[in-house]
């Protein structure tokens, strides 16, 4: 830790045992970011990101790497939400996160809410680095402030490549200071709870999704490569995972 805030990185790295099941031979977190290895089944391994301290706060950087190798299978969630709040120090506070999956290999990324408390300062960014026969799926959802509150700042932006193509790079910036009309009708129409489902998988490469509307509040479409994206709002964090789980499971259909 220092005057300005908090730095702290967390380093995954999974591999193939040999056995049919996966290794974690890197398993390293430190300050805010505890990892746990939990109970898994068949050849995946499940880890868990635990938050031991309160943040990010204003000023904190925080860095979460994966690494996946071949024919390894990786799950990774979070115990609670992670809650941006202000801090001490006046600037913005940092999460990155850097995904990387090889041939043969499965990353499921799937972390509970992003909440943006009011007065923060958040800027995430998360980039995943996919080889061409890899298997992903980014779940990514974001609140915009807590019951009865003014959302802080936040700025997310997601990048996706997959074998050396990019196949996704979007920004979003929602709250004070943030470009006007992220709370209109083009973007977030007024609700509180935004994100969006990536899903990366060989057999797209043959038979792309069709793009369409998930009923009101989500949309389907493909991408340039064997790749499709769910984005969807709604007004709360249990709506929005009930709409990205609906379409997780139209998806692996």
């Amino acid at each position: 830790m220092t005057a300005a805030g908090v730095r702290a990185g967390a380093r995954i790295v999974a591999r193939s045992d040999g056995r049919g099941g996966t290794a974690l031979p890197v398993l390293d977190g430190e300050g805010p970011l505890a990892l746990r290895r939990t109970r898994a089944g068949g050849a995946e391994a499940k880890v868990m990101v635990v938050g031991a301290m309160s943040g990010p706060l204003g000023g904190d950087h925080f860095t979460l790497t994966a690494r996946v190798e071949d024919g390894a299978r990786l799950h990774v969630g979070s115990a609670a939400a992670t809650i941006a709040l202000p801090g001490q120090t006046k600037g913005a506070a940092r999460y990155d996160v850097r995904l990387d999956v090889a041939d043969d290999a499965e990353l499921l990324w799937l972390p509970e809410q992003l909440i943006s408390a009011g007065g923060s300062d958040l800027y995430v960014t998360t980039r995943a680095e996919l080889a061409a026969g890899a298997r992903f799926v980014l779940r990514e959802e974001q609140v915009l402030g807590r019951a009865g509150e003014e959302p802080g700042r936040l700025t997310s932006r997601l990048t996706v490549r997959v074998a050396g193509r990019t196949v996704l790079d979007q920004e979003l910036s929602c709250g004070p200071g943030a470009p006007g009309g992220w709370d209109g009708p083009a973007v977030l129409a007024g609700h509180r709870a935004v994100g969006q489902l990536v899903v990366v998988t060989p057999e797209f490469a043959t038979r792309p999704v069709a793009a369409r509307m998930l009923g009101e509040c989500a949309a389907l479409v493909p991408l340039a490569g064997p790749a499709a994206l769910v984005s969807a709002v709604a007004p709360d964090a249990l709506r929005l995972r009930r709409l990205l789980d609906e379409a997780r499971a139209l998806l692996a259909g």
